[in-house]
């Protein structure tokens, strides 16, 4: 029985897979923010042209460029592990994959589109990046991706995991981009925010408003986005790609993909390829999970909205709790977002995915187990995906059925422990989002 299943680099996706080909509704187009018609490209000038087309195509193959690969080739492909140890404590009859992505330059799936960015715009003659992050992935990711292709990087960091992770700031820096907590002063929206709440902890839409100023402001100056948008999915199917070919090398196929979602990134890296078939009548369940205070599929609701605080961003067609939702400080920095990629969102509504949400508590304990038996400490967003690969394991016990369970571990968690620390100690405490909190939010949608 193989524990680790590998492909050679000689057997990497040579193209990504686009689920826009395939989908059974197609998206609904972005809205310019000020005419709510139809984005056209010249809306999305803060994007290279190439992303731009990948963003709008419905072809389903694209190549990954020749330099990509290269640079994928320092990690991919990432090995598909077969977690023995966890199935044999929980003994269940389920077999529990992980596709393990915490084996990156920068401990998490995020380089996929970090890499693949920065290089359509260093080839488009741009000199510097502007972007945001929750926990820190997405930041040090484009870091790496700025130091990897020679492209200037600066990220607005959520103030709250600015100050919960500090050693994400040091690798950010060590990379030789720059980092600052959100909100900030560096930017009118931040400015404004803070005047308001000199204390204000900061949330993704609003790092992402300061980001897109910067950008917006500065010569010779993009943005980029870790989540949501259509080519941020497109360039993670790698993973899924990879895992498919993997489970066909053992003779298998998963009857349910976990994996956590904030945006989709993740979420849809690993279940995009498997999307494809069950779209093609493949019996395959795929589950969202996320956490139960920023239940963005679970409690939000499927309109246009705002992808940002600020107001600077197309009004995308999603789930959301609405632009002006700010999340509690849990520890799961990645998952606090208000809103949900179109694909993932068009994918749930259409009945082809579904969602679930724990508290974080659960998904620590989650994660500890998954310590103790596999050896690796999960970040606390990857700790959502465990949490419910367990619940299905348990299940196939109860039920005494045979079952494959997919897990995207989208990270490692070697710059959260003082989260751990806090659950360890039983300092730590559940938040649920109020529905009084939630229907707030939900009064400030636009009207389209």
């Amino acid at each position: 029985m193989e524990r680790k299943i590998l492909l050679s680099e000689n057997e990497m996706p040579t193209y990504w897979y686009n689920v826009l080909g395939d989908l059974l509704t197609p998206l609904k187009p972005p809205l310019n923010p000020q005419t709510k018609k139809p984005l056209t490209a010249e809306d999305l000038k803060i994007f290279p042209e190439a992303l731009i087309e990948q963003e709008m195509s419905t072809q389903t193959e694209i190549e990954i460029p020749q330099k990509v690969r290269e640079i994928y080739a320092l990690w991919r492909p990432t090995p598909l592990v077969r977690a023995l140890n966890l199935e044999k404590a929980l003994g269940t009859p389920a077999k529990i994959y992980y596709k393990n992505e915490s084996v990156s330059p920068a401990g998490s799936h995020k380089p996929n589109t970090a890499i693949a960015q920065a290089y359509y715009n260093k080839e488009a003659g741009i000199k510097t990046l502007t972007t945001e992050t929750g926990a820190g992935q997405w930041g040090s990711a484009l870091a790496l991706a700025g130091s990897l292709l020679g492209i200037n990087v600066r990220v607005y960091m959520v103030k709250v995991s600015y100050n919960q992770k500090p050693f994400r700031k040091s690798m950010i820096h060590l990379w030789g981009a720059e980092v600052f907590a959100s909100p900030s002063n560096n930017t009118r929206i931040g400015r404004e925010i803070l005047k308001k709440d000199p204390d204000n902890q900061g949330s993704l839409g609003l790092a992402i408003s300061e980001a897109i100023e910067d950008a917006v402001e500065h010569e010779n100056t993009n943005y980029a986005l870790g989540s949501v948008l259509n080519h941020v999915l497109l360039h993670q199917t790698v993973i899924g790609l990879e895992a498919k070919k993997q489970l066909e090398k053992v003779n298998d196929y998963p009857d349910v993909i976990v994996a956590p979602c904030g945006g989709g990134s993740n979420l849809g890296g690993i279940s995009l390829p498997f999307i494809r078939d069950k779209i093609n009548g493949k019996d395959v369940r795929v589950v969202a999970v996320e956490p139960a205070s920023c239940p963005t599929l679970t409690k939000g609701v499927f309109r246009y909205d705002y992808a940002d605080v600020a107001k600077m961003t197309p009004l995308l067609n999603m789930y959301t709790l609405g632009h002006q939702f700010m999340p509690p400080s849990i520890h799961a920095g990645g998952l606090r977002y208000h809103g949900d990629s179109p694909i993932i969102s068009q994918l749930k509504k259409d009945g082809l995915i579904e969602a679930t949400s724990y508290k974080q508590t659960e998904v620590f304990e989650a994660g500890v187990l998954f310590a103790k038996t596999e050896g690796i400490v999960p970040a606390p967003e990857t700790c959502h995906a465990i949490k419910a690969a367990v619940d299905e394991a348990i299940k196939a016990k109860e039920e005494a059925k045979e079952k494959t369970i997919l897990i995207c571990f989208s990270g490692h968690g070697h710059f959260d422990m003082t989260s751990y620390d806090m659950y360890l100690s039983g300092q730590m405490e559940d938040y649920e989002y109020p529905e009084e909190k939630v229907k707030e939010a939900l009064g400030y949608l636009p009207e389209v």
